[in-house]
């Protein structure tokens, strides 16, 4: 986890920024690497990320930088990580639970054919549409259709057609994590074989190897039952190959075999 300003000492990078300074930025845009590092995940960022990020993603990235909730967003690592990932699937027909302001759904947009689609769903219209003016200028915004409201009442209605099962290449959930299992229950229908899901925040801060009686945060101690649930019953499910990530705050893909 990235140590606080207070904390950081003052040994400049090779852009000129002091470790104070590294630290502030990493705060605001709600990094949630789990490097012990900072210099290490800062050097991830100038060598891989940075360099490559599209300017429609830097600028979504520093509007959702100042938004009172912005640990709520994706890390810049974990968007480029997705970005390839559906690339080297060749996923066209995508969904996201948890939209936020839209980082990850712009790298889900940008990596997707032009004729690709992304069912886009988040209980918060007022936040996606924070970004969507940046979506919009990247002309990919016609790839999403967005449904504001609780999934589980749309993915009920999805698996309800039979002719919806199996034709989702990719998945990305990143929403309440109390109902990370009722998703998977209804998405590994809909997902194709040979398609994959991608659960974020499966290392929860962490808190997935911290004791019972561990200081925690109230909403990290809140959820990180759920969190452990998801990641036990995952790793049973014959019916997929997972793969658990350090990326962001931990993200794991789930390839649907069966």
């Amino acid at each position: 986890m990235a140590t606080t300003a207070t904390e950081a000492t003052k040994t400049s990078s090779p852009n000129g920024e002091d470790k104070q300074s590294q630290n502030l930025r990493h705060q605001e845009v709600g990094h949630k690497s789990l490097l012990q590092s900072d210099d290490l995940y800062q050097y991830i960022l100038e060598t891989s990320v940075y360099p490559r990020e599209p300017e429609s993603m830097k600028e979504l990235r520093e509007v959702t930088a100042k938004h009172p909730w912005n640990i709520m967003t994706t890390s810049a690592d974990e968007g480029q990580f997705l970005n390839m990932l559906i690339k080297l699937v060749n996923a066209k027909n995508t969904m996201e639970i948890g939209v936020y302001t839209g980082y990850s759904l712009l790298a889900t947009a940008l990596a997707l054919p032009e004729d690709g689609k992304i069912l886009a769903m988040d209980v918060n219209r007022e936040n996606y549409e924070l970004g969507l003016p940046i979506i919009e200028k990247a002309g990919v915004a016609h790839k999403i259709d967005f449904r504001e409201g609780p999934a589980l009442p749309v993915l009920d209605d999805l698996v309800a057609d039979e002719k919806n099962h199996g034709t989702y290449d990719f998945i990305f959930v990143d929403a309440d994590k109390d109902n990370y299992i009722n998703y998977h229950k209804r998405l590994i229908d809909l997902v194709k074989v040979g398609g994959v899901i991608g659960y974020d925040n499966t290392l929860w801060n962490g808190s997935v190897v911290a004791a019972p009686d561990a200081p925690m945060r109230k909403y990290v101690r809140y959820y990180r039952d759920f969190v452990l649930e998801l990641n036990k019953a995952l790793a049973a499910d014959p019916r997929i190959e997972i793969c658990m990530l350090p990326v962001g705050d931990g993200i794991t893909i789930c390839r649907r075999i069966s």
